[in-house]
């Protein structure tokens, strides 16, 4: 099915690069709550060297590590399967997330974490932790969410892309001029130059 939709509705439902390769995992693996589970083990394996040396006792670390990872992992998960139920609610249509934006922010997040627990300068921690974990939910949320809701579709048998093709076709039909109005666009014309 996804061979016979036109190239804007493949793109739709399939996204760029990284929705792909996530578009090529079985459903129940991508689900959009695993997908954020996911990006929070991503992250906490990026905080291992935030959290072994930025204090000189280092004997309770990898504890600190896993409870922290953990709840990452849980955050990450839960807010994947709140997009879900919401787009299955709303059944809006997937939007790219801004990534200019959303890329930098973890590597801006893991930096000033690492600054505020080496002491160098006092940030406030919820900023860091903002920047970190905000990228992954809202990229699930905004695109992966609705673009598996569209691929469960077509797994049923179903075409996702049916009702806006005809809110599309409606549209074209208002927008389009037809016969009548240039007629009367026309006779409008030849009486305000006939008062002349």
């Amino acid at each position: 099915m996804i061979g016979s939709l036109s190239e804007n509705q493949q793109e739709t439902l399939l996204g760029t690069s990284l929705s792909k390769q996530f578009a090529r995992l079985p459903l129940w693996l991508s689900h959009p709550s695993n997908i954020g589970g996911f990006y929070g083990l991503l992250i906490s394996l990026a905080l291992i060297l935030p959290y072994r040396f930025a204090v000189d006792d280092h004997s309770g670390w990898l504890s600190d590590w896993a409870l922290h990872c953990a709840l990452l992992m849980a955050a990450c998960f839960f807010l994947g399967l709140c997009s879900t139920l919401i787009t299955a609610i709303s059944g809006r249509i997937p939007v790219s997330p801004p990534r200019t934006i959303l890329y930098p922010m973890p590597f801006i997040g893991l930096a000033l974490l690492s600054i505020n627990r080496t002491d160098i300068i006092a940030i406030y921690p919820f900023l860091s932790w903002t920047l970190i974990l905000l990228p992954g939910p809202l990229y699930v949320h905004l695109s992966w969410a609705p673009r598996w809701r569209l691929l469960c579709m077509i797994d049923d048998g179903k075409n996702p892309f049916d009702g806006i093709e005809k809110i599309d076709e409606e549209s074209k039909i208002y927008a389009e001029p037809n016969n009548i109005d240039i007629e009367i666009e026309s006779v409008v014309d030849d009486f305000e130059t006939s008062e002349e």
